[in-house]
This record gives C-alpha cells, structure tokens and sequence, in this order.
C-alpha cells in the first residue's frame, strides 16, 4: 500500500490503533501468534499463555479472545487481531506498528475476511455442539434403558411369586414358609440399599451396578434349581443382595445425568417401569406355572439382567476416582444388619411360629433396640457413615421418607397376597388372578408418568405426595369391602383407585429428597430414603403376612376340623378346586376373613402421611446437576 492510499483508511487505522491502545499488549500477542505460525486452537491458547490478553477453550475446542478490546471499529470492521484471536486457524496479519496494523485496515477485504471468519467459527462450532449433543443423547438413552432394564427385573422379582407361590409351596412343601419366599428377598435387598448407596458416593457407581447386577444373577440360578424350599428360600436371600443395589443405583446414575427440574419425567418413566414390571410378574408367574414350570420364572431374569450390564459397561462412564481412600463404615453396615434383621424376623415370626409374648419375639425386639441404639452411635463418630445422621436434620428428607414407608408397608402387603385370595376366593386360574392386578398397576402407570411430566414442566410437586395419601387411603378402605362374590369389575374398581393414589407420590418423593441434597452425597440420600421405604415393604410383607396366616390358620382349623385327608399344609388353588363344594366354600370364606380386614389397618398409617406432607417445603427444582442441595435449610 502506498503513502497515498494511507489517507484513505485513517479513520480505520485510528479505530484499530485505539482498540490496541485499550489493551496495550494485544498486538504483541497476535505477533506471537504470526511468528510461531499458530494455526490451532491450541496454538492460540499457547501463545494467549504468554500475553495479557486471556483467552478460553469453549466445549468444541474453538479458541476465543476475551480481551477488553472492542472487536469491531467505528465502521463495523474487525481488528486484525481480534480476527486473529476468534478465527485461530488462520494466522495474524497485525504486527506492532501502525504501519502494519494500516496494512490489513482495506475496508473491504477485512469485512469479507471477518464474515468467512464468523461462519466458520459458527459453522465448526454448532457441527461440534450438534455432534456432542448427538452423542450425549444416545449414550443417555442407552444408560436409561439399562437402568430400565434393572429396576424391571428387581421388581418384578418382588411380585412374580406371587401367583406361582401357591404352585411352588404345593411342589416343594412347607405352607408355614410361605412368607418366606417374599420376605427373604427384601430384607436382603434393605439391609443392602444403604451399602451401595454409600459405596456408589464413595467409589463411583459404574462397576459397582455390574457386581450387583452378577449377584442377582447367581441368585435368580439359584432359586430356580432349588430342590428344596431351603433353598429356594436362600436363593431369594442372594437374589436380594443383588437386587437391592439395583433400585437405588438407577435412581442415583439418573441423579448423576440428569438436573432435578428435568429429572421428573425420567423418575416417572422409572415409576412406570415399577408399575409394568409388578403387573407383569404376577402375569409371568401365572403363565410359567401353567406353561414351562416355576423354575423358569427365575430363569427368565437372566438374559435381561445381561442386557443391563452389557448396556451399563459400554455406555456409563467411570468419573474421575478420589485421590484418598475413603474408609468403609463397616461396624454401622453390621449393625444396621443385626437390627433390621431382628426386627423382622419379630414381624414375621410373631403370632405364626411363636406368640407375640414368647421370649423368642421379646428377644428379637430388644435385639432390634438394643443394635439400633448401637448404630446409631457408630454412626456419630464414623468418619463415612453409610447413613449420615445430619440427613435427618433435612425436614424434608424426614416427611418424605415417613410417609414413602407409609405407603410401601400397605402396597406390598396387598401385592403379595391378593393374587392368592382371587385364586382361592374366586377360583381364578394363575394368569387370571395376575391379571386382577392390572388395574392398581394401571393406576400407577399413569399417575407415576403424569406427576414427574407435570413437576418438570411447572416446577411444582407439593401437591402431589399429599393427593397420593388421601387417594390411597380411599382405596383400602374400598378393599376392606371385598367379600366372597363381589364381581370382579367392582373389584378392579377398588384396586385402580389405590394404585392412581400410590402412583401419585412414590417417585415425586425420591426426587424431592434428591433435590434437598448436594450431589456428593445424593447416592446416599437416595439409599437412605429408600431403605426406610424398603422397610416399610419389609414390615408390610411381614406383618400382613403374619396377620393373614395366624388368622387363616384358626380359621381353617375352626372350619375344617373334621374334614378327613385334607392336608393343612398343602392347601394350594389346584387342591381346593378338587374338593367338595362345600370344603371350596369354607376356605374360600376363611381366606376373605383372614385377609380383608387387614386393609383397614393401613388407613391411619396414611393418614398420618397425609398430616406429615403439609408440612412439605416446596423449594425449587435445580435446573443443574451439581447444585448445592437445600439441606442447610433445615440444619
């Protein structure tokens, strides 16, 4: 360019100087850039190291100046260097004098040049974004489907004995263990909850999921070579051990991917799959015993939980390990074993194999004291609790894991044994009296959906554990209206009704106690809500199943007690049909009385749930997955 064309460009030059001027070394760092040929992002980030002028890598790894100078001059034109800076793939043209600062001031080609440096950046930049985001989804869509697949396959363990069971007693013996199949599984699943919970915090949850989900395997194996109810009973013991990491890491691996105000529809897909998965496992043992056998109710569980880990190995990512080496609160994990074991064992024993008054059961319940008290001192001085007492600090935390037990206690005394009431009160065949719970699990299908949809779009849940309680509470109190020769549509009736009100408050409560927590701790907040709720199953599989036995015993033996070769031990759907009428017609009578009006018991319990979430604060949902929590809110 020639002297006589500098006048030409001087408002240009002048502009461009003085945005140089502003950040005084810029142009020194573009020099940098010109002398070292730097054609990266990383060439630029290299050389910004060495200049004042601070530079940032964004997620596509297009390099940005942030320099204090404006970008563009009077005339809408880029400085050479900050065209320099954002392009960085293209090397500077400014040097440090004004004469080369005028040499790249030509209106035209700097306007062209800076429009192809824009689209380009643009153009590499939502490539990038939209490649980043393709690859986000589908890696998140593969974790939810293993997620899927392992929450299905834990609860449809809880529930696919329940047709089958009376077929399984009558095959391998021993009617007086009955409650056992069910009950073994899920103490074994709560005693592990809090364990994977405080270990996925603390040790990452990718590898820790694949040993669960083997465990679960080996003991689904198990239960269906089982020669004898021993072993049947101890093969749902392991199948627990494994089963109860599978609920709690799902809900936790969603808490690690998803932030709370969208994690609502993700929880109710997660409440539907419960939902399926509990009318499927009456339907599927109804079938296997009329079809292929019993065994292969257990058998069926394995090529699915294989999926699940093949989808979480490829597609999870291990985060980052600690520098330290956490310790293991080893003494409270034992403690809390003892106490939850004693206490249902008492439960379970209590009024079948001893009476409530024998040594035995007080035994049992000061062991159950006594272990609690100690835990709950372990836990004080542990170094990593595996149940931190500060989270019972949290309000919040405290209603919603209350009143979640609440509901848990009456949904899985009713699951377990209204299939065997529809098959000997009714005379349904296996797959029919599956059938029957259709319309509870229906209930909670689309009440579980629509209450996450609803918190993700308006951010408001309060409402709905509440709703949940009163609705619920309307539904045993309609079952506590069943008698021998009430249609079954009226039936079906009573039993959406308790579903719709389950469905409304079982998975809005763990996201509200995942939301009051930070995400470090958020595996163990979850596992704790949970191991309470798990209790609550526990304690309603027990306790309904003790009531309903004790009752069903003294009843049969009122009824029957000078029918000749009826074996009390053996009454299964299959014998009572081959009976007289009169016998079906007794027992029939003696299973409703044993069983319907147990579903009074579980309207206070509810009620007082009711009571408890009014008291519910409704902080806002996070919009982000390492939020801080609201637990110091109540602290």
């Amino acid at each position: 360019m020639s002297k006589s064309d500098k006048p030409s460009c001087d408002a240009t030059s002048a502009t461009a100087a003085a945005s140089m001027a502003a950040a005084a070394d810029a142009s020194e760092a573009a020099s940098t850039i010109a002398a070292t040929g730097a054609t990266s992002a990383n060439d630029v980030v290299a050389a910004a190291d060495t200049a004042p002028v601070p530079f940032a890598v964004d997620e596509t790894g297009t390099a940005t100046a942030t320099a204090a100078a404006d970008p563009t001059d009077a005339a809408g034109t880029a400085s050479a260097t900050t065209v320099a800076a954002t392009v960085g793939t293209a090397p500077a043209t400014a040097g440090a004098d004004e004469a080369d600062a005028t040499a790249v001031a030509d209106t035209t080609g700097v306007a062209s040049a800076t429009d192809t440096t824009r689209t380009t950046t643009s153009t590499t930049a939502t490539g990038a974004t939209g490649a980043a985001d393709t690859a986000r989804t589908t890696s998140v869509a593969a974790v939810f489907a293993g997620l899927m697949l392992a929450m299905f396959v834990s609860t449809l363990s809880e529930t696919v004995t329940a047709t089958a069971l009376p077929t399984i007693v009558g095959d391998l013996g021993g009617v007086d263990h009955m409650q056992w199949v069910t009950t073994a599984y899920i103490l074994a699943s709560t005693i592990m909850m809090p364990v994977y919970g405080k270990l996925g915090d603390l040790f990452g949850r990718k590898h820790l999921f694949i040993v669960a989900l083997s465990v679960f395997i080996v003991g689904s194996a198990t239960c269906g070579l089982a020669p004898s109810m021993d072993g049947l009973i101890a093969g749902r013991a392991v199948e627990g051990l494994g089963g109860g990491g599978l609920i709690i890491l799902s809900q936790a691996t969603i808490a690690d991917i998803i932030p709370p105000r969208q994690r609502g529809k993700y929880m109710g897909i997660l409440g539907s799959v419960f939902a399926v998965s509990t009318v499927v496992g009456p339907l599927l043992g109804g079938w296997f015993v009329q079809v292929t056998g019993w065994r292969w109710l257990f058998a069926f569980n394995i090529p699915l939980a294989l999926l699940a880990i093949a989808a979480v190995a490829f597609f999870l990512r291990r985060p980052a390990r600690r520098a330290d080496r956490p310790p293991v609160d080893a003494a409270g994990m034992m403690a809390m074993a003892v106490s939850v074991s004693s206490l249902v064992l008492a439960t379970a024993w209590g009024g079948t194999l001893f009476s409530w008054a024998s040594w035995q059961i007080i035994a049992l319940f000061a062991l159950f004291a006594v272990m609690a008290v100690v835990f709950a001192l372990v836990e004080r001085r542990a170094k990593e609790p595996v149940i931190p007492l500060s989270l019972f600090k949290n309000h919040n935390f405290v209603v919603c894991t209350v009143t979640g037990m609440f509901i848990m206690l009456g949904m899985m005394g009713t699951v377990s044994y209204l299939p065997t009431y529809f098959q000997i009160v009714d005379g349904l065949a296996p797959e029919q009296a599956g059938l029957m719970t259709f319309p509870m699990m229906a209930g909670v299908l689309v009440t579980a959906v629509g209450a996450g949809l609803l918190a993700t779009r308006t951010g408001r849940y309060k409402w709905m554990p509440i709703a949940s309680c009163a609705v619920a509470a309307v539904g045993f109190v309609l079952l506590s209206r069943l008698a021998p020769g009430t249609p079954l549509p009226v039936a079906g009736a009573f039993l959406f009704v308790l579903g719709f009100g389950i469905g409304l408050g079982q998975q809005i409560l763990v996201l509200i106690v995942q939301n009051e927590f930070s995400h470090a701790i958020v595996g163990t907040a979850t596992a704790a809500n949970n191991f309470f709720r798990q209790i609550g199953s526990t304690l309603g599989a027990s306790l309904v199943g003790a009531l309903f036995t004790s009752r069903l015993a003294a009843d049969l033996a009122a009824q029957l007690p000078r029918v000749d070769n009826i074996n009390m031990n053996r009454i299964t759907p299959e014998y009572v049909r081959h009976l007289a009428q009169p016998e079906q017609g007794l027992i029939a009578t003696a299973y409703s009385d044993a069983l319907v009006p147990i579903f009074l018991y579980v309207v206070p319990l509810l009620i007082v749930g009711f009571v408890l979430m009014l008291t519910l604060k409704e902080h806002p949902l996070a919009t982000s997955v390492d939020h801080g929590g609201h637990s110091g809110d109540d602290a």
